[in-house]
C-alpha cells in the first residue's frame, strides 16, 4: 500500500532488507533445486534461443520506464517542469527497492528521496506516486475480477489445490485498494476511523500516546484528500494513466511467453500464458515477501507444468531471472547512475503547491456561488 508518512532511507533497514532477500532466496533456491539435477537444468536454459529472449528483456525495461512516462505525464500536468531521464531515473530506484524489500515497502520513499533531492516538493511528488499505486493496484484488482467472473474454469484447471492463493491475494488487493479509495474519497469517515482505531492501540497500551503520530496522521489523510481532488478534477488524466499502466504491466506478464517460444515449444497462446502469470502477480503482490519470492516459485511449478512439461524448472529459471532477478539487476545499476546523476541540481525548477491550493480555493468559491444562486 502507499506509505502514508514518507520517511527518508534508513541505512540499517537497507541492509536488513538485503539480508532478508538473501535468506528468501537461499531458502527458495534450496526448496524448488533440491533432489533436483542443476547441470540438466542450466543446460537447458542455455540451450534457448536468444532471440525470443531478448524481447522479453525489452519487456522488463519497457515495464519500468511505463512508470516514467506516467511521473512526467502527472507532473507535467501539474505543472511541473522535470527532466524525462529523471524520471526514468526515480523508477529505475523504485523497482529495485521495491524488488528487495517486503510488499515492495521500500520503493516509494526512496523515490521521494531522490525527487526531494532534484529539488522537487514532497508533496507534489507524494501526490503523483499516489495515483501511480492506486492505478497500479487497481490493474491487478481489475484482471483478478474478470478472471474470477469469467475464468473460474481456468483457474480451477491450473491453480488445483492452490486456488485459495489466489482467493487470498484478490481478496488483500481489493482490500488494499477499497482502503486506499476511502481514504482519498471519504476523508473525513476515514479519519475518524483512524483517529478511533489509534486511540484504542494506545487503549490497550499497544501503541504509545504521541502527539506526533497524530499530526503525521493528519497529515497523511491531506495528501489522501489531494489525491481525491486531483481525481476528480483530471478525469481524463487518470484514465489515460490506468491504459498505460495496464500496458506496462502486461509488458512484464508477458516475459513468460518469449521464454516458452525461446525454448523451441509452441501449442499454446500469447494471451494464455501472459494471463496464467498475471494470475500468479495477482496471488502473491499483496504477500509480505520481497518479489512474492518462494510463493511465486511454487505457484509457477502449479500453474505451468501442463505448458512447459520437462522444461518447466529451465523455463521457471529463465522467466524468474529476467521478470524479476534482471530487473532488479538493472534497476540496481540504474539505481546507482540515479545516486551519480541527481544530486541536488541546482537549476531544476523548486515548484512549490501553491497552484493546486489556488486551484482548490477557486473551486470552492465556485461551488459556493452556484449554490447560493
Amino acid at each position: 500500500m502507499t506509505i502514508l508518512v514518507i520517511k527518508m532511507p534508513n541505512k540499517k533497514k537497507r541492509i536488513r532488507s538485503i539480508l532478508f532477500l538473501i535468506v528468501v532466496f537461499s531458502l527458495t533456491v534450496y526448496y524448488i533445486f533440491k533432489d533436483k539435477d542443476i547441470g540438466d537444468i542450466l543446460s537447458a536454459a542455455a540451450d534457448a534461443d536468444l532471440l525470443y529472449l531478448l524481447p522479453g528483456v525489452v519487456c522488463v525495461v519497457l515495464f519500468i520506464l511505463g512508470e516514467s512516462v506516467i511521473i512526467y505525464y502527472m507532473m507535467r500536468t501539474l505543472g511541473t517542469r522535470i527532466k524525462p531521464l529523471h524520471c526514468a531515473l526515480y523508477s529505475f530506484v523504485g523497482f529495485f527497492y521495491s524488488c528487495i524489500t517486503p510488499s515492495a515497502s521500500g520503493g516509494q520513499p526512496m523515490q521521494i528521496y531522490y525527487m526531494k533531492k532534484d529539488r522537487l516538493p514532497i508533496p507534489v511528488s507524494t501526490l503523483v506516486l499516489m495515483i501511480v499505486t492506486i492505478t497500479y493496484k487497481s490493474v491487478l484488482v481489475a484482471t483478478g475480477l474478470l478472471a474470477l467472473i469469467f475464468g473460474r474454469g481456468m483457474l480451477k484447471g491450473y491453480f488445483g489445490d492452490l486456488l485459495w492463493v489466489f482467493y487470498l491475494g484478490l481478496f488483500l488487493n481489493v482490500v488494499c485498494v477499497a482502503a486506499m479509495f476511502v481514504l482519498a474519497f471519504a476523508p473525513g469517515f476515514a479519519k475518524k476511523l483512524m483517529i478511533g482505531g489509534m486511540q484504542l492501540l494506545e487503549k490497550l497500551h499497544l501503541l504509545k500516546k504521541k502527539e506526533e503520530r497524530l499530526q503525521k496522521l493528519h497529515d497523511s489523510m491531506d495528501q489522501y484528500h489531494a489525491a481525491a481532488e486531483f481525481w476528480g478534477d483530471h478525469k481524463l488524466v487518470i484514465s489515460n494513466v490506468f491504459m498505460i499502466t495496464v500496458v506496462q504491466r502486461f509488458l512484464l506478464f508477458s516475459v513468460t511467453y518469449w521464454v516458452y517460444r525461446s525454448l523451441g515449444l509452441t501449442g499454446y497462446g500469447f494471451w494464455t500464458i501472459t494471463l496464467l502469470q498475471s494470475f500468479i502477480s495477482v496471488s502473491v503482490d499483496m504477500l509480505p515477501l520481497p518479489g512474492g519470492m518462494g510463493i511465486s516459485e511454487t505457484l509457477y511449478i502449479q500453474i505451468f507444468e501442463k505448458v512447459f512439461g520437462g522444461l518447466l524448472l529451465p523455463s521457471m529459471l529463465l522467466s524468474r531471472g529476467i521478470s524479476y532477478y534482471g530487473q532488479m539487476l538493472i534497476s540496481a545499476v540504474m539505481s546507482f547512475a540515479a545516486h551519480l546523476v541527481i544530486r541536488g541540481d541546482e537549476n531544476t525548477q523548486e515548484h512549490d503547491f501553491k497552484h493546486l491550493r489556488l486551484h482548490r480555493l477557486r473551486k470552492k468559491q465556485v461551488d459556493q456561488h452556484r449554490h447560493s444562486e
